[in-house]
Formats: C-alpha cells, structure tokens, sequence
C-alpha cells in the first residue's frame, strides 16, 4: 500500500469531523438510555403490561412524552447515522483509483464491531444490545453506497411499507376476530347454543387478552426464570439475561436486522442529499421538520393510547408503526440541524459532542450501571419497585453524569476507551490515547 493510501485510511479527528453527527450520535446515544432503562429496572411482565408502574398522573406523564417522542427514535437516529457514517468512511474510497484497503477496514471495523455486541450480550449481560445487530446489518450495506439516492429511500421506506402491508392483514383479522367475538357473545346473552366456531373465537379471544394483562406468550416462563435468577449470585444472574436474549431478543434478530439495514440506507440517501451533515438551509429544516412531526405524532400519541388498551382490539398503530418511528427519528434529526444553524443553539448543544465522540464507551457504561449497579440482585433493591416517572427520573440523572464525564474525559484524552480500544484493533495499529499537552491547554483556555 502506498503511502499517500495510508494517509487516507487515518481516523477522522479534530476540525475534520462533522460537527452535527457528533452532536446526533451524543443525543442518540444518551436518550437511548430511557429505552433500555425499563428492561433494566422492572421484571418483563411489567414492562410489557404498562399499567403496572403507571400510578399515577407523573407516571402517565413521563410514559406518554418518552413513548410519543423517543421510543425507537434513537435507534432510528443511530440507524440514520450508520449510512451518513457509511458514507463518511467510504468517500476516501470512492475514487476510481481508491486502494481495495478501505473496504478492507471497513468490514474489519464492523466484524470487530460484531465481537464488542457479543461482549456486551454474554459478559455485560445486556440482553437488549444494538451492536451486533448493527454490525451485521453495515456488513450488507457497503455494495449499496454508489446507488442514487430516490433508489436508496425506495428501499429504506420499503420496510415500512412492509410493515404496513402485514399490519393491514394482522388489523383485518382482529377485526373479523371481534366481529365474531361480539355475535358468539351475545348468543350467549340470548342462551343461544355456541357452534364450534363461536367458541374457537372465544377462546382465542380469552387466550389473547390473557396475553395482555399479563405481558405475553412466555410470561409465566419468563417470571419463574426471574425469580430464580435474581435469587441467586452470579451466575443465576447471567443465565437469567442470557435467557431473556435466546428467548426474547434472538427470535427476532433477522427482523431487526432488516429493519436496521433499511433505515441505514435512509440515511445514506439523505447523506447524499446533503440532509444529515447540515448542508440544507434553515428553511429546508424547517419544512422537513414539520411535516415529518405532523405525520409520526398523530401516528405516535394514537398508538401510545393503544398499548393502554386493556383489550386486544384491532388498532390501526399495527399498520403505521414503523412510518411514525421513522418520520419521527428524520424529525428529530432535522430539529437538531436546524438548531445547530444558529450560534446560540450550537453552544447549546456543544456539550453533545463529546457525548457522541465517546458514544460507544458510554453506551457500555449505561449497561454497566443499569444491570451491574442499580438493579443488580447485589444492589441497592430497586428492581422492580420503581413506577414509570421514577424510572425515567433516574435515567435522566444518569444521563446528565454520563454527559459531564464525557466532557472531562475528553479533556484529557483524545477518545474514549473502547472507541481507542476499537480503532486500534481496525487499523491494526496502537493509536493516539491522551490528548498532548498542549491540546489540554487550548482545551482549558477555550473553558
């Protein structure tokens, strides 16, 4: 390899980043934290079966605004920013002449990815990991970063349109099931006799709201794998989580995959309109900020009163599910890059970009005082006794520390652990840690 091409594969560092991706990648990382908290904090009968911690008006309050504006957002925006990143890495490569190394990195860098989720999975014990699926999902999306952008949103939206189109089908058949739920039962409000079809329906009916109220299929298997897990030490512990992987999180990692892969593309193809990286203007923004919102928040706030539903009635959330996730995580993303047009609103969210340049150190240290501190079987007790809004209060506390360290980290070093840890396990070479000496003192001067 040429020098000038090792030259090209060098990190991307200092001035040379893109400011708003660090900020994105910081606000998507830490608000993540309110997703995975729940699982963290409170047994899966109660998280699946929300009216177990909502008590009270706080309660309600804090579900309705994290499940409306966050839930899956985050994940959409960290989605949205592996095909911006895709693109980021690969432009050093896309020259006719590019050295067959980039690509080279490029899969080195995600298949090490892969083996930092395994980490997180089967030592840190968190069940809910995102790498591995990101991994796997940015090792298909390399051959697709030439294709034009309109093709790239075709095939990032098809998810949804996906979705929509099996949701429509779940919808028309809940809607036949209670149509005949309805008619059996008033048979027996006139003691007319059941055919066998009528009591098919009845059952299925009974079978499924049992399923609701008490948080799904595998509920009373999941319960007893709790309370065995959390009886014990250790390795009680780690077999409780690995359990909740193999059994609830597993089954759908192709799914997942998928639906990551797609909205990667999304963000490959607004990467290329110049979308993601701050290139459009603030009337731009503007507009895409608010006609994404008019569509997810309708969407959002009706499906946040169908999971309150305490009856398994047809919902038309089962169809436009996806279409609001994704229209609110491009939402957000244009608020943020609308926000960061204006001085005031980049001293705003400044802050951030450390967040995002120690994302994957903080994403481990969210998981390491969730599950290894605060609702450790060894801990302080708390799982499983805390409602909604405390829940979300505490994350919030977490947070607001986690963005304080990544700050004073960064003060001292040049990354944070893991992403050194990362990098130089990519390029196969021992790279840069702590910041030099006289980078500190411009740091502390521009304090």
């Amino acid at each position: 390899m040429t020098e000038a091409a090792m030259v090209s594969l060098t990190p991307v560092s200092g001035k040379a980043r893109i400011e708003v991706l660090d900020v994105l990648r910081g606000l998507a990382i830490l608000g993540i934290f309110f997703m995975n908290i729940p699982y963290q904090a409170a047994s899966d009968a109660n998280i699946t079966n929300v009216h177990a911690l909502s008590r009270n008006t706080a309660d309600a309050a804090s579900w309705y605004v994290v499940r409306v504006v966050l839930e899956g957002t985050q994940r959409g925006l960290l989605e949205l920013l592996f095909g911006a990143g895709m693109m980021v890495f690969a432009a050093r490569g896309m020259a006719p002449d590019s050295p067959i190394a980039v690509a080279d990195l490029y899969w080195r860098r995600n298949l090490w990815l892969l083996v930092f989720g395994l980490i997180d999975i089967f030592l840190v014990l968190w069940a809910g990991d995102i790498l591995h699926v990101y991994a796997l999902a940015a090792l298909f999306l390399f051959p697709f970063r030439k294709l034009g952008p309109r093709l790239l949103l075709g095939l990032g939206v098809g998810l949804a349109l996906f979705v929509a189109v099996t949701g429509a089908f779940s919808y028309a058949e809940r809607v036949d099931l209670h149509r005949r739920v309805e008619a059996a039962q008033a048979k027996q409000v006139l003691h007319v006799a059941l055919a066998d079809a009528d009591k098919k329906a009845l059952e299925k009916w009974r079978k499924l709201v049992d399923e609701r109220r008490t948080g799904g299929q595998n509920a009373k298997e999941t319960a007893k794998a709790e309370s065995k897990g959390r009886a014990g030490g250790l390795l009680p512990y780690a077999q409780l989580n690995w359990y909740y992987y193999t059994t609830l999180v597993f089954p759908s990692l192709v799914p997942s995959v998928i639906e990551a892969l797609c909205v990667m593309l999304t963000g490959v193809a607004l990467w290329k309109w110049r979308v993601v990286q701050g290139g459009r203007s603030a009337a731009f923004y503007i507009t895409l900020m608010l006609s994404c919102y008019a569509i997810a928040v309708p969407i959002r706030v009706g499906g946040a009163f169908d999971r309150l539903d305490p009856l398994p009635l047809p919902h038309v959330y089962a169809i436009t599910n996806e279409i609001g996730r994704i229209t609110m995580s491009i939402g957000h993303l244009a608020l943020v890059n609308l926000v960061m047009q204006a001085r005031a609103g980049r001293r705003l969210l400044a802050p951030f970009k450390a967040a995002g340049r120690t994302a994957f150190s903080l994403y481990f240290l969210e998981q390491i005082i969730g599950l290894w501190i605060l609702f450790a079987p060894w801990g302080p007790n708390l799982w499983n006794q805390l409602s909604w809004s405390q829940i979300n209060a505490i994350a919030l506390v977490v947070i607001a520390a986690l963005l304080v360290v990544a700050n004073l980290w960064l003060r001292v070093f040049a990354v944070g652990p893991l992403e050194w840890a990362w990098r130089s396990l990519c390029y196969l070479k021992r790279q840069p840690f702590r910041l030099s000496a006289a980078r500190q003192a411009a740091l502390a001067r521009a304090a």
